[in-house]
């Protein structure tokens, strides 16, 4: 086959922007037989000639080419003799010089197209083409391509990118979100509308006034569309303000005509338009009045349809705390809607309103292999139309255009040669939520929503249906399993059978199916937590220090209890075992061993549905056993504190009796008592093995505190089982304190003299009780209640400071201040003679015969007043 057979070649439009471009194409002469040569194009002078010698040859297309600012194109083509039968070189496109070639011969040689490229970058791009002379047959190699990254896609009108595409807000449309979709401010009649999205219904500002049966609800409704192009609103539905839904249902029938029809459900459209002010029985009677509407499938018109589904879709933004569980007229509507979607005697083939979404349509059994319904609800959880796709004849699910939050596929049987030619109708319903999808099986406790989606056939059996769902974002918490399911009328309820998982892919949920109705995804979902690092230096250090420190003074009160027969040994050794154990706990146990939330859990292969969206594993033990005993060993702590600050008030009011007697064995039975009742009524309402957060949390072992939102909850155990009794035991101690300080300054003269040193003694007396009875952990009241950042931060730096350090305060206050403990600590760091010893003795026997001498010179009563407060003074 020589040339005189070929056909033209086509090369369509290429569009460049900024900078120079060059196009050069230059071809070998011919032989006679044929020499064909294209058009040239050209912004520089090269001549472009066309010679034809071959009558069967037809002329070779070139269309133009678009050159933006700042950019030189060129073409050039040029023809050479060949031989007969030689080949014919495509261009090549490329930003640098190297040569790539494509040959093939012209004898078999069929219309090569080549279609529009666009560059956008500031780059220099060429083609080039530089055909060397072949053979027939000689190899086919592909062209080179070459481009820069394109300009980064730019969003308008408070749009988002996702997956490279502009995710446009309900008012706007177009790949940039540049485009009007809505109506604007409008009046009609006597009546003014606001913008409003297209497809939607606008409500008028005019309303029914007070006094009268609907006040409050809009006297009218119109609909915004596009007409000619432009979006307007459509004619205008009036209301009587005296009708009520009960008046409508009494007077709906299935015989009713197109007018009577069209009129009630305009009317039950605009009763509905409040729907955060319907009651339980306005949703049962506006659903039945739907039901009824739509049962009617011979008269129903594209106007009736759209009102009918518009009134569903405010129901689905009803209170549903006053959607009716048990009710028939809301339980049937997602039937009728399943019908009325395959029903092709209406002329509404697509009806988007906020909520809901019905689509219908026709296919042939014998053209179509299936049929893809795909939308996207956007940032604002709202279905506008140009966020529906539907795809007709696709073989398996495939991606759209924008990124969509469900997609359905259905596939259709293959067809028989009797139905070889039949019309299968379609339809689609999308539900926003599962309102009308009530389940006692699955228990919804985080208050979550489910897309539903109905896919039907009129008279044909599906061979698959396959589905795609994203998950939903869910604040402080991610999806850990996940259900297939479908509603089961004969059940009123979700069921598993006949569908399965198909595998988790990036970023969705796939199901398969084996029949069409309504379909959804159930989810359960795990806390949240970011797991915080090791415990901070702060902690580490304070606290070991504490313990040791705490570890010295229970030595020491113990070896010396004999020398100092004031002091109430058994309180203070109380507080410090128990502080001691608990930073040890803080240390070692805070940490939550079996933190479940640190493994990959993976959505599991079983089809099962969850019995809650809020997924809790079951409890494993040592972490609730650890939060525990850290409550308990706190609690004790503090309860110790309080009955270390009754001991100092008793000494102050009995003077001469001091504390009465069984305080001691009063204070071990409310000391190791109280908070064990606590702790053992915090269990009993808040823990369950198969729901251990409800007492503790996941990411460290200490009480729960915060709700599924993350903000802090008064219900959790954490302030019934620990904030509120300490608090009380700390006010307590701090009027213990308070009164300590006057009383002491009353009575004790060496306070009524100017001397600094009594001062002090009063100060450092003050200050050592108040560390004993743990006041800094009123600064833990204050992080909490502090919605400042800057003060919640010093208040928590402060708070881990002085109570992660509170024993060692204990042991430099209540041990290394006392002379019994520098007389110690000299006898066993220093290698002292007994004569050395001696003297030191001597020192403290003048130091306490200074001190009587004083006390001498009062009264009788003073010197007892006197002399008790020196000693309490002196151990604290």
């Amino acid at each position: 086959m020589t040339t005189a057979l070929s056909t033209p070649a086509t090369t369509s439009s290429a569009t460049v922007t900024p900078e120079a471009v060059s196009y050069t194409t230059t071809s070998p002469s011919t032989t006679p037989d044929t020499s064909l040569l294209p058009s040239t194009l050209a912004t520089t002078p090269p001549s472009s000639t066309l010679t034809m010698t071959t009558a069967l040859s037809t002329p070779a297309t070139t269309s133009s080419a678009a050159v933006t600012p700042e950019a030189t194109d060129s073409g050039t083509t040029t023809s050479t003799s060949t031989t007969p039968n030689t080949s014919l070189l495509p261009s090549t496109l490329a930003t640098t010089p190297p040569s790539s070639t494509l040959t093939m011969t012209t004898a078999l040689f069929t219309p090569a197209t080549t279609s529009s490229t666009e560059v956008t970058t500031e780059a220099t791009v060429s083609y080039t083409t530089t055909p060397p002379s072949t053979s027939p047959n000689t190899t086919l190699l592909p062209p080179t391509i070459t481009t820069t990254p394109q300009v980064p896609l730019k969003c308008f009108n408070g749009s988002m990118v996702q997956d490279g595409v502009c995710i446009c807000p309900d008012e706007w449309s177009g790949d940039t979100c540049s485009i009007a979709n809505f109506c604007i401010k409008t009046h009609l009649e006597d009546f003014e509308f606001p913008q409003t999205v297209v497809g939607w219904f606008a409500y008028s500002s005019e309303m029914c006034l007070p006094g009268t049966t609907n006040s409050g609800i809009s006297r009218a409704s119109a609909r915004c569309t596009y007409n000619n192009g432009n979006p307007k609103f459509d004619s205008i539905e009036k209301i009587e303000c005296e009708l009520t839904l009960e008046n409508i249902q009494a007077n709906v029938t299935v015989s009713l005509g197109a007018v009577e029809a069209q009129q009630l459900a305009s009317s039950t459209q605009l009763l509905t338009s409040r729907p955060e002010q319907l009651t339980t029985s306005n949703i049962t009677s506006a659903a039945q009045i739907v039901n009824t509407i739509l049962s009617n499938s011979i008269n129903i018109t594209e106007r009736i349809a759209v009102a009918a589904v518009t009134t569903i879709s405010q129901l689905l933004t009803a209170d549903p705390q006053q959607f009716p569980k048990e009710s028939n007229a809301t339980l049937s509507l997602t039937g009728t809607l399943e019908r009325f979607s395959v029903s092709q005697s209406h002329n509404a083939s697509l009806v988007v309103q906020p909520r809901l979404v019905v689509q219908s349509t026709q296919v042939r059994s014998d053209q179509t292999g299936g049929i893809q319904f795909s939308a996207l609800s956007g940032t604002s959880n709202n279905f506008t139309t140009n966020r529906i796709q539907l795809k007709r004849n696709v073989k398996e699910i495939e991606d759209t255009n924008i990124p969509s939050d469900v997609q359905i596929f259905i596939r259709l049987p293959p067809a028989s040669l009797p139905e070889r030619s039949q019309s299968v109708s379609v339809g689609f319903v999308l539900y926003e939520n599962d309102l009308l999808f009530r389940s006692k099986a699955f228990n919804t406790s985080l208050g979550t929503r489910r897309m539903v989606i109905s896919g039907s056939l009129g008279n044909v059996k599906a061979e698959q249906v396959n589905l795609r769902f994203m998950p939903m974002n869910v604040s402080n918490k991610v999806l850990h399993d996940f259900a297939c399911v479908f509603w089961d009328y004969s059940l009123n309820d979700w069921s598993t059978k006949g569908c399965s998982k198909v595998r988790l892919s990036t970023g969705s949920l796939q199901c398969r199916c084996n029949h069409t109705t309504n379909f959804a995804v159930l989810m359960s979902f795990r806390a949240d937590v970011r797991y915080a690092e090791a415990l901070s230096l702060i902690s580490i250090v304070g606290c070991s220090l504490s313990i040791a420190g705490l570890i010295i003074t229970i030595i020491f009160q113990i070896i010396t209890r004999k020398s100092r027969k004031s002091a109430p040994t058994v309180l203070l050794v109380s507080i410090c075992v128990c502080m001691t154990i608990f930073y040890l706990l803080f240390l070692f146990g805070i940490k939550n061993p079996n933190a479940s939330l640190n493994r990959d859990i993976k959505a599991s292969e079983e089809n099962t549905i969850p019995s809650s969206d809020l997924y809790q594993e079951p409890d494993k033990g040592p972490c609730t056993a650890l939060t525990a005993l850290m409550q308990y060993f706190l609690l004790a702590t503090f309860t110790w504190n309080t009955l270390y600050a009754v001991h100092i008030f008793l000494l102050i009011r009995k003077t001469l009796s001091g504390p009465p007697r069984g305080f001691l064995a009063v204070s071990i039975a409310i000391g190791w008592g109280f908070p064990a009742v606590v702790v053992a009524i915090t269990l009993g309402v808040s823990y369950r093995v198969d729901d251990p957060l409800g007492y503790r949390r996941e990411d460290f072992c200490w009480l729960a505190a915060l709700n599924s939102d993350g903000e802090f909850d008064f219900g959790k155990p954490l302030f019934g089982g620990f904030l509120l009794p300490v608090a009380i035991l700390l006010l307590l101690n701090t009027a213990v304190l308070i009164y300590f300080g006057i009383s002491t300054c009353k009575k004790d003269p060496l306070l009524s003299s100017t001397s600094s040193t009594s001062l002090k003694k009063l100060f450092m007396s003050s200050f050592s009780l108040g560390a004993l009875l743990g006041l800094t952990w009123v600064l833990g009241y204050l992080v909490i209640s502090t919605s400042d950042p800057t003060l919640s931060n010093i208040f928590s730096i402060l708070f881990c400071v002085c109570n992660t350090t509170q024993g060692l305060q204990i042991f430099i206050l209540f041990t290394v201040r006392t002379a019994h403990f520098r007389k110690m600590f000299l006898s066993i760091t220093h290698s002292v003679s007994p004569s050395e010893i001696g003297l030191q003795r001597q020192k403290y026997v003048l130091q306490d015969l200074k001190k009587h001498s004083h006390e001498l010179s009062r009264n009788a009563d003073a010197e007892q007043s006197a002399g008790t407060f020196s000693q309490t003074i002196s151990y604290i």
